[in-house]
Protein backbone atom coordinates (compact mmCIF):
# COMPACT_ATOMS: atom_id res chain seq x y z
CA UNK A 1 0.00 0.00 0.00
CA UNK A 2 1.46 3.41 -0.91
CA UNK A 3 1.93 5.71 1.92
CA UNK A 4 0.19 9.35 2.20
CA UNK A 5 1.87 11.96 -0.06
CA UNK A 6 1.89 15.91 0.85
CA UNK A 7 2.52 18.93 -1.58
CA UNK A 8 2.78 22.04 -1.15
CA UNK A 9 0.22 24.89 -2.51
CA UNK A 10 2.44 28.11 -2.62
CA UNK A 11 1.53 32.12 -3.16
CA UNK A 12 -1.06 33.14 -5.70
CA UNK A 13 -2.60 30.62 -8.22
CA UNK A 14 -4.44 32.50 -10.59
CA UNK A 15 -5.11 31.92 -15.05
CA UNK A 16 -1.87 33.84 -15.32
CA UNK A 17 0.27 30.87 -13.74
CA UNK A 18 -2.21 28.16 -13.59
CA UNK A 19 -0.87 26.01 -16.08
CA UNK A 20 2.71 25.82 -14.74
CA UNK A 21 1.41 25.01 -11.46
CA UNK A 22 -0.38 22.04 -12.67
CA UNK A 23 2.34 20.95 -14.65
CA UNK A 24 4.31 21.01 -11.67
CA UNK A 25 1.36 19.08 -9.81
CA UNK A 26 1.74 16.32 -11.95
CA UNK A 27 5.13 15.88 -11.93
CA UNK A 28 4.77 15.17 -8.32
CA UNK A 29 2.06 13.32 -8.29
CA UNK A 30 2.92 11.05 -11.34
CA UNK A 31 2.14 7.16 -10.88
CA UNK A 32 0.80 8.09 -7.13
CA UNK A 33 -2.20 6.54 -6.47
CA UNK A 34 -2.30 6.69 -2.15
CA UNK A 35 -3.82 9.53 0.12
CA UNK A 36 -3.08 12.44 -1.46
CA UNK A 37 -2.76 15.45 0.91
CA UNK A 38 -2.23 19.40 -0.40
CA UNK A 39 -0.63 21.53 2.07
CA UNK A 40 -2.33 24.97 1.22
CA UNK A 41 -0.66 26.89 4.39
CA UNK A 42 1.73 28.84 2.26
CA UNK A 43 -1.18 29.39 -0.59
CA UNK A 44 -2.34 33.17 -0.64
CA UNK A 45 -5.38 33.29 -3.17
CA UNK A 46 -6.36 30.79 -5.74
CA UNK A 47 -8.81 31.66 -8.52
CA UNK A 48 -11.47 29.84 -10.64
CA UNK A 49 -8.41 28.09 -12.85
CA UNK A 50 -6.70 26.88 -9.68
CA UNK A 51 -9.72 25.55 -8.59
CA UNK A 52 -9.99 23.61 -11.67
CA UNK A 53 -6.48 22.32 -11.44
CA UNK A 54 -7.90 21.14 -7.71
CA UNK A 55 -11.05 19.67 -9.00
CA UNK A 56 -8.94 17.62 -11.79
CA UNK A 57 -6.65 16.21 -8.93
CA UNK A 58 -9.30 15.24 -6.45
CA UNK A 59 -11.05 13.51 -9.56
CA UNK A 60 -7.76 11.41 -10.19
CA UNK A 61 -7.11 10.70 -6.55
CA UNK A 62 -10.61 10.65 -4.71
CA UNK A 63 -8.68 10.54 -1.27
CA UNK A 64 -7.55 14.21 -1.96
CA UNK A 65 -7.64 16.81 0.60
CA UNK A 66 -6.66 20.21 1.61
CA UNK A 67 -4.86 21.32 4.61
CA UNK A 68 -3.90 24.56 6.52
CA UNK A 69 -6.16 27.04 4.49
CA UNK A 70 -5.84 30.53 5.81
CA UNK A 71 -9.36 31.81 6.68
CA UNK A 72 -9.40 33.72 3.35
CA UNK A 73 -8.74 31.13 1.05
CA UNK A 74 -11.00 28.68 3.19
CA UNK A 75 -13.97 31.41 2.27
CA UNK A 76 -13.13 31.00 -1.57
CA UNK A 77 -13.45 26.88 -1.24
CA UNK A 78 -16.55 27.08 0.79
CA UNK A 79 -17.96 30.11 -1.42
CA UNK A 80 -17.53 27.82 -4.47
CA UNK A 81 -18.80 24.74 -2.80
CA UNK A 82 -15.56 22.69 -3.05
CA UNK A 83 -15.86 21.89 0.98
CA UNK A 84 -19.02 20.28 0.18
CA UNK A 85 -16.75 17.92 -2.47
CA UNK A 86 -13.81 17.25 -0.62
CA UNK A 87 -12.36 17.66 2.59
CA UNK A 88 -10.67 21.14 3.37
CA UNK A 89 -9.43 22.01 7.12
CA UNK A 90 -8.15 25.56 8.33
CA UNK A 91 -5.25 26.21 9.57
CA UNK A 92 -6.36 26.82 12.96
CA UNK A 93 -4.61 29.73 15.68
CA UNK A 94 -3.02 28.57 18.30
CA UNK A 95 -3.78 29.65 22.00
CA UNK A 96 -2.20 29.11 25.27
CA UNK A 97 -4.61 28.13 28.76
CA UNK A 98 -1.23 28.37 30.45
CA UNK A 99 -2.63 30.31 34.19
CA UNK A 100 -6.40 30.14 33.16
CA UNK A 101 -8.88 29.28 35.32
CA UNK A 102 -11.35 26.38 34.79
CA UNK A 103 -14.98 28.06 34.80
CA UNK A 104 -16.80 24.61 33.32
CA UNK A 105 -16.32 21.47 32.91
CA UNK A 106 -18.46 18.55 30.73
CA UNK A 107 -18.04 15.25 29.71
CA UNK A 108 -15.85 15.95 27.02
CA UNK A 109 -14.08 19.14 27.39
CA UNK A 110 -12.48 21.49 30.25
CA UNK A 111 -13.92 25.52 29.55
CA UNK A 112 -11.01 28.25 30.52
CA UNK A 113 -11.59 32.10 30.83
CA UNK A 114 -8.38 33.45 28.07
CA UNK A 115 -9.60 37.20 28.76
CA UNK A 116 -12.26 39.54 29.94
CA UNK A 117 -14.12 38.71 26.61
CA UNK A 118 -13.77 35.47 26.12
CA UNK A 119 -13.58 31.53 27.05
CA UNK A 120 -12.26 28.31 25.12
CA UNK A 121 -13.78 25.12 25.59
CA UNK A 122 -10.71 22.56 24.80
CA UNK A 123 -11.88 18.76 24.36
CA UNK A 124 -10.21 16.08 25.72
CA UNK A 125 -10.33 14.13 22.57
CA UNK A 126 -7.04 14.45 20.28
CA UNK A 127 -8.88 14.19 17.52
CA UNK A 128 -12.14 16.50 18.24
CA UNK A 129 -12.92 18.21 14.83
CA UNK A 130 -15.77 16.20 13.69
CA UNK A 131 -16.99 16.54 17.40
CA UNK A 132 -16.53 20.90 17.55
CA UNK A 133 -18.31 20.80 14.14
CA UNK A 134 -21.24 18.65 15.70
CA UNK A 135 -21.15 21.41 18.99
CA UNK A 136 -21.59 24.14 16.98
CA UNK A 137 -24.12 22.51 14.57
CA UNK A 138 -26.66 21.62 17.64
CA UNK A 139 -25.68 24.88 19.46
CA UNK A 140 -27.14 26.94 16.64
CA UNK A 141 -29.94 24.37 16.44
CA UNK A 142 -30.99 25.23 20.18
CA UNK A 143 -30.19 28.87 19.65
CA UNK A 144 -32.54 29.20 17.30
CA UNK A 145 -35.28 27.08 18.89
CA UNK A 146 -35.62 29.63 21.73
CA UNK A 147 -32.86 28.06 23.87
CA UNK A 148 -30.38 30.40 25.73
CA UNK A 149 -27.30 29.17 24.59
CA UNK A 150 -23.16 30.47 23.98
CA UNK A 151 -22.29 29.76 20.22
CA UNK A 152 -18.55 29.51 19.70
CA UNK A 153 -17.28 31.83 16.62
CA UNK A 154 -13.50 30.03 16.20
CA UNK A 155 -11.80 26.52 16.58
CA UNK A 156 -8.23 26.52 17.83
CA UNK A 157 -5.54 24.25 18.38
CA UNK A 158 -4.33 24.51 22.59
CA UNK A 159 -1.11 22.32 22.06
CA UNK A 160 -2.17 18.85 20.53
CA UNK A 161 -5.78 19.40 21.61
CA UNK A 162 -8.35 21.64 19.76
CA UNK A 163 -10.84 23.71 21.39
CA UNK A 164 -13.62 25.67 20.21
CA UNK A 165 -13.71 29.80 21.30
CA UNK A 166 -16.64 31.86 22.57
CA UNK A 167 -17.94 35.02 23.85
CA UNK A 168 -18.61 35.38 27.56
CA UNK A 169 -18.14 38.71 29.02
CA UNK A 170 -17.45 38.39 32.40
CA UNK A 171 -19.40 35.48 32.85
CA UNK A 172 -19.42 33.52 35.59
CA UNK A 173 -20.49 29.56 35.94
CA UNK A 174 -23.21 28.57 38.80
CA UNK A 175 -20.62 26.22 40.35
CA UNK A 176 -18.56 29.44 40.76
CA UNK A 177 -21.55 31.64 42.38
CA UNK A 178 -22.20 28.83 44.55
CA UNK A 179 -19.01 28.57 45.60
CA UNK A 180 -18.93 32.12 46.32
CA UNK A 181 -22.58 32.18 47.92
CA UNK A 182 -24.14 29.23 48.96
CA UNK A 183 -26.88 30.58 50.03
CA UNK A 184 -28.00 31.10 46.26
CA UNK A 185 -28.25 27.60 45.85
CA UNK A 186 -31.98 27.12 46.22
CA UNK A 187 -32.36 30.55 43.98
CA UNK A 188 -29.71 29.34 41.09
CA UNK A 189 -31.74 25.75 41.16
CA UNK A 190 -34.89 27.64 40.61
CA UNK A 191 -33.49 29.63 37.41
CA UNK A 192 -31.76 26.76 36.18
CA UNK A 193 -35.07 25.08 36.15
CA UNK A 194 -36.16 27.78 33.75
CA UNK A 195 -33.82 27.04 31.08
CA UNK A 196 -34.78 23.27 31.85
CA UNK A 197 -37.85 23.77 30.71
CA UNK A 198 -37.26 25.58 28.00
CA UNK A 199 -34.93 22.73 26.44
CA UNK A 200 -37.95 20.33 27.70
CA UNK A 201 -40.60 22.40 25.88
CA UNK A 202 -38.81 22.34 22.71
CA UNK A 203 -39.65 19.34 20.43
CA UNK A 204 -38.10 17.94 17.56
CA UNK A 205 -38.82 16.30 14.36
CA UNK A 206 -38.32 12.26 14.78
CA UNK A 207 -34.37 11.49 14.23
CA UNK A 208 -33.34 15.12 14.25
CA UNK A 209 -31.49 14.38 17.40
CA UNK A 210 -29.63 11.49 19.01
CA UNK A 211 -32.46 8.91 20.69
CA UNK A 212 -31.71 8.67 24.63
CA UNK A 213 -33.42 6.16 25.13
CA UNK A 214 -31.99 3.66 22.58
CA UNK A 215 -28.65 4.85 24.15
CA UNK A 216 -30.12 3.76 27.47
CA UNK A 217 -31.33 0.29 26.37
CA UNK A 218 -27.90 -0.06 25.98
CA UNK A 219 -27.20 0.01 29.28
CA UNK A 220 -30.04 -1.72 30.86
CA UNK A 221 -29.44 -4.91 28.80
CA UNK A 222 -25.98 -4.93 29.51
CA UNK A 223 -26.63 -4.97 33.43
CA UNK A 224 -29.14 -7.73 32.91
CA UNK A 225 -26.69 -10.65 32.68
CA UNK A 226 -24.80 -8.85 36.19
CA UNK A 227 -28.09 -8.65 38.42
CA UNK A 228 -30.72 -11.59 39.20
CA UNK A 229 -32.65 -13.08 36.32
CA UNK A 230 -35.90 -11.11 37.51
CA UNK A 231 -33.90 -7.97 38.27
CA UNK A 232 -32.54 -7.87 35.42
CA UNK A 233 -35.68 -9.06 33.10
CA UNK A 234 -37.83 -6.35 34.75
CA UNK A 235 -34.80 -3.35 34.50
CA UNK A 236 -34.81 -3.92 30.35
CA UNK A 237 -39.00 -3.92 30.61
CA UNK A 238 -38.63 -0.93 32.48
CA UNK A 239 -36.49 0.44 30.34
CA UNK A 240 -38.15 -0.39 27.37
CA UNK A 241 -41.67 1.16 28.75
CA UNK A 242 -40.12 4.75 28.62
CA UNK A 243 -42.20 6.49 26.39
CA UNK A 244 -40.67 7.47 22.96
CA UNK A 245 -41.08 11.60 23.14
CA UNK A 246 -39.64 14.32 20.91
CA UNK A 247 -38.20 16.41 23.69
CA UNK A 248 -34.76 18.34 23.61
CA UNK A 249 -32.40 17.41 26.29
CA UNK A 250 -29.09 18.75 26.88
CA UNK A 251 -27.65 15.42 28.67
CA UNK A 252 -24.88 17.12 30.71
CA UNK A 253 -26.75 19.70 32.64
CA UNK A 254 -25.26 20.94 35.92
CA UNK A 255 -23.77 23.66 37.54
CA UNK A 256 -20.88 24.18 35.48
CA UNK A 257 -22.37 24.30 32.30
CA UNK A 258 -25.06 27.07 33.00
CA UNK A 259 -23.19 30.70 32.88
CA UNK A 260 -24.41 33.69 33.77
CA UNK A 261 -23.48 36.59 31.82
CA UNK A 262 -24.42 40.61 32.41
CA UNK A 263 -27.80 38.99 34.10
CA UNK A 264 -28.30 36.60 31.63
CA UNK A 265 -28.18 32.62 31.92
CA UNK A 266 -27.02 30.75 29.15
CA UNK A 267 -25.69 27.16 28.46
CA UNK A 268 -22.70 25.84 27.35
CA UNK A 269 -21.48 22.20 26.11
CA UNK A 270 -23.86 21.58 23.59
CA UNK A 271 -22.52 18.60 22.69
CA UNK A 272 -24.57 16.21 24.24
CA UNK A 273 -27.99 17.32 23.04
CA UNK A 274 -30.10 14.24 22.68
CA UNK A 275 -34.31 13.58 22.22
CA UNK A 276 -36.28 11.64 24.19
CA UNK A 277 -38.54 11.43 27.91
CA UNK A 278 -37.05 14.28 30.02
CA UNK A 279 -36.41 11.33 32.59
CA UNK A 280 -33.28 10.56 31.50
CA UNK A 281 -32.12 14.40 31.86
CA UNK A 282 -33.20 14.01 35.32
CA UNK A 283 -31.48 10.90 35.57
CA UNK A 284 -28.54 12.62 34.62
CA UNK A 285 -28.88 15.64 36.69
CA UNK A 286 -29.65 13.28 39.72
CA UNK A 287 -25.87 11.35 38.92
CA UNK A 288 -23.74 15.15 39.08
CA UNK A 289 -25.36 15.91 42.15
CA UNK A 290 -25.94 12.72 43.49
CA UNK A 291 -25.46 9.45 41.81
CA UNK A 292 -21.67 9.60 41.54
CA UNK A 293 -20.35 10.54 45.31
CA UNK A 294 -22.62 7.21 46.59
CA UNK A 295 -18.98 5.10 47.22
CA UNK A 296 -17.30 8.63 47.45
CA UNK A 297 -18.99 11.24 48.85
CA UNK A 298 -16.44 13.96 48.18
CA UNK A 299 -16.54 13.43 44.67
CA UNK A 300 -19.48 16.30 44.14
CA UNK A 301 -17.09 18.77 45.92
CA UNK A 302 -13.81 17.37 43.34
CA UNK A 303 -15.79 17.86 39.87
CA UNK A 304 -17.88 20.37 40.61
CA UNK A 305 -16.64 22.65 42.96
CA UNK A 306 -19.31 22.58 45.59
CA UNK A 307 -19.93 20.59 49.48
CA UNK A 308 -22.39 17.50 49.18
CA UNK A 309 -24.93 19.40 51.24
CA UNK A 310 -25.57 22.22 49.08
CA UNK A 311 -25.36 19.60 45.99
CA UNK A 312 -28.32 17.52 47.33
CA UNK A 313 -30.34 20.56 48.07
CA UNK A 314 -29.97 22.20 44.54
CA UNK A 315 -31.06 18.82 43.35
CA UNK A 316 -33.93 18.80 45.61
CA UNK A 317 -35.27 21.89 44.98
CA UNK A 318 -34.36 21.01 40.91
CA UNK A 319 -37.10 18.01 41.29
CA UNK A 320 -39.69 20.39 43.71
CA UNK A 321 -39.53 23.66 41.02
CA UNK A 322 -39.52 21.27 37.97
CA UNK A 323 -42.53 19.48 39.35
CA UNK A 324 -44.11 22.40 41.52
CA UNK A 325 -44.68 20.28 44.33
CA UNK A 326 -43.32 19.84 48.57
CA UNK A 327 -45.08 16.60 48.24
CA UNK A 328 -42.09 13.88 49.95
CA UNK A 329 -43.74 10.78 48.33
CA UNK A 330 -43.79 12.62 44.59
CA UNK A 331 -39.90 13.55 45.48
CA UNK A 332 -39.18 10.17 46.03
CA UNK A 333 -40.68 8.82 42.92
CA UNK A 334 -38.96 10.21 41.13
CA UNK A 335 -35.23 9.99 42.66
CA UNK A 336 -35.67 6.60 42.49
CA UNK A 337 -36.69 6.89 38.72
CA UNK A 338 -33.38 8.83 38.30
CA UNK A 339 -31.41 6.56 40.76
CA UNK A 340 -32.37 3.25 38.57
CA UNK A 341 -31.64 4.89 35.11
CA UNK A 342 -28.10 6.59 36.79
CA UNK A 343 -27.18 3.29 38.69
CA UNK A 344 -27.79 1.10 35.62
CA UNK A 345 -25.45 3.75 33.42
CA UNK A 346 -22.69 3.46 36.38
CA UNK A 347 -22.84 0.06 36.55
CA UNK A 348 -22.20 -0.66 33.18
CA UNK A 349 -19.24 2.17 32.81
CA UNK A 350 -17.85 0.87 35.88
CA UNK A 351 -17.53 -2.59 34.82
CA UNK A 352 -16.52 -1.75 31.38
CA UNK A 353 -14.15 1.00 32.75
CA UNK A 354 -10.14 0.09 33.62
CA UNK A 355 -9.60 1.26 37.14
CA UNK A 356 -6.65 1.53 39.16
CA UNK A 357 -8.18 1.54 42.33
CA UNK A 358 -9.60 -2.17 41.92
CA UNK A 359 -11.41 -2.04 45.56
CA UNK A 360 -13.13 1.26 44.61
CA UNK A 361 -14.59 -0.24 41.75
CA UNK A 362 -15.48 -3.35 43.36
CA UNK A 363 -17.26 -1.14 45.84
CA UNK A 364 -18.93 0.84 43.46
CA UNK A 365 -20.24 -2.34 41.78
CA UNK A 366 -21.89 -3.69 44.84
CA UNK A 367 -23.69 -0.54 45.30
CA UNK A 368 -24.98 -0.13 41.63
CA UNK A 369 -26.21 -3.80 42.03
CA UNK A 370 -27.69 -3.68 45.20
CA UNK A 371 -29.45 -0.03 44.66
CA UNK A 372 -30.94 -1.88 41.76
CA UNK A 373 -32.22 -5.31 43.31
CA UNK A 374 -34.02 -2.68 45.87
CA UNK A 375 -35.08 -0.28 43.75
CA UNK A 376 -36.53 -2.47 40.45
CA UNK A 377 -38.48 -4.73 42.15
CA UNK A 378 -40.51 -1.86 43.84
CA UNK A 379 -40.76 0.14 40.82
CA UNK A 380 -43.61 0.18 38.57
CA UNK A 381 -42.87 2.63 35.81
CA UNK A 382 -39.53 5.16 34.64
CA UNK A 383 -41.26 7.80 33.44
CA UNK A 384 -43.68 10.68 34.97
Amino acid sequence: MSEGLTVKLTGRISSANAADVEERLKKETAGFDGDLTLDASELEYISSAGLRIVLRLKKENSTAKIINCSPEVYDIFDMTGFTEMMDIAKAYRRLSIDGCEVIGEGANGKVYRIDEDTVVKVYKNHDALAEIKNERELARKAFVMGVPTAIPYDVVQVGDLYGSVFELLNAKSFAKLMIADPLQTEELAKQSVEILKTIHSTHLKPGELPDKKAEALVWAEFCRDYLPADVGEKLVALFKEIPDTLNMLHGDYHIKNIMRQNGENLLIDMDTLAMGHPVFEFSAIFAAYVGFSCIDPENVEKFLGIKREYAALFWRTTVREYFGTDDEEKFREIENMSAIICYARILRRTIRKAKEDEDYKARMIEFCKNTLCDLVPVTEKLYF
